[in-house]
């Protein structure tokens, strides 16, 4: 493991300068990700500039009626937060779905959306690997991918995003606040996270140097009635395989507003916007999930030893859909 200086920032503006003036540092939050990484040699910063002592744990309502949430909140204390819980489940549901309890414990929500993928190759540096090495190639599409992309993935990088609580987070809208040596700034999660194409190393649209500071919740009824669904090939403390977050307003048997996203299927947490397109207006029941799910899988692109991720994605999501339309119906 590569030495490395170590600085604990003493308010946002600090750090923010202190990453500027040294272009070899990073930010440590909980550390759950990156000192992983450092062991490893995937990640060799010649400085840590701590920021977990800052301002930003805290979770509060916004003016008009949505939640602000701190970049250092932990994962443990998102997911027990009574607002949370109340308006938006889905979202304490992913975050307990990830991880073990002493991870929550460290985690934060701002390092949480910027871990890196699990894929095997990225972390054995003997490997080629486009998002670690960018022109070395990827191995695994040649090679072991059978928990890998059959969404948005490309001939330049086919490893999935691993986490749980921003799936929950894309469905919500939810919106990532920053700050630079400029000032604020803000981008949805829509937005947040860039599309694999020829690049894949470049992974999110944050500004050089810029610390997450928070992310914004707005105001989404539906989000009360909502699910998180993970499968994983064990019980506990595993990466999906799969992953669905879910809201469903129903009034008469029909659907007035879906909400859908997908994990451990993409480069990213993926919007299912096709599907809540043939949802919104559409009777609550199976055929009509069914069809949803198919309309949002109709662009996988599978590779020979993945393409059971397609079945368990629509199969999971009529589940997940039926759930919740019972529910509203009881």
């Amino acid at each position: 493991m590569r030495e490395f200086g170590y600085q604990r920032a003493d308010d946002v503006s600090g750090a923010v300068a202190l990453l500027a003036a040294d272009p070899d540092a990073r930010f440590l939050g909980g550390g759950t990700n990156l000192v992983d990484l450092m062991k490893t040699g995937v990640e060799r910063p010649g400085r840590l500039v701590d920021v977990r002592e800052l301002p930003l744990d805290g979770i509060e309502p916004t003016s008009d009626g949505g939640l602000r949430i701190g970049a250092t909140v932990t994962n443990s204390d998102l997911a027990a937060h009574p607002e949370v819980r109340r308006r938006y489940p889905a979202l304490t549901q992913a975050v307990l779905a990830g991880a073990s309890g002493q991870l929550r414990n460290m985690a934060t929500v701002g390092g949480n959306l910027l871990q890196r993928t699990r894929c095997g190759y990225f972390t054995d540096l003997s490997k080629p690997c486009n998002k670690r090495a960018p022109g070395s190639g990827c191995s695994a599409i040649k090679g072991e991918h059978h928990n890998h992309a059959v969404l948005g993935a490309s001939d330049h990088c086919v490893a999935v995003h691993p986490s749980d609580m921003g799936v929950a987070l894309a469905a919500f809208d939810a919106v990532v606040d920053y700050e630079t040596l400029d000032g604020p700034g803000e981008l949805p999660l829509a937005d947040f996270y860039l599309p694999v194409g020829d690049t894949p190393h470049r992974e999110t649209a944050l500004p050089p140097g810029a610390l997450i500071t928070g992310v914004t919740l707005p105001p989404a009824a539906v989000a009360a009635r909502s699910r998180y669904r993970k499968v994983r090939e064990r019980a506990s403390y595993a990466f999906a395989i799969g992953s669905v977050a879910a809201a469903l307003d129903v009034e008469d048997g029909v659907v007035r507003e879906a909400r859908l996203a997908f994990g451990a299927v993409a480069s990213r947490p993926w919007r299912a916007r096709a599907a809540e397109a043939v949802l919104t207006g559409a009777s609550a029941d199976g055929e009509t999930f069914a069809a949803a799910a198919d309309a949002e899988l109709a662009a996988a692109r599978p590779l020979p030893d993945n393409g059971y991720k397609v079945t368990l994605m629509r199969n999971l999501v009529v589940a997940v859909l039926t759930e919740l339309a019972e529910e509203a119906a009881r």
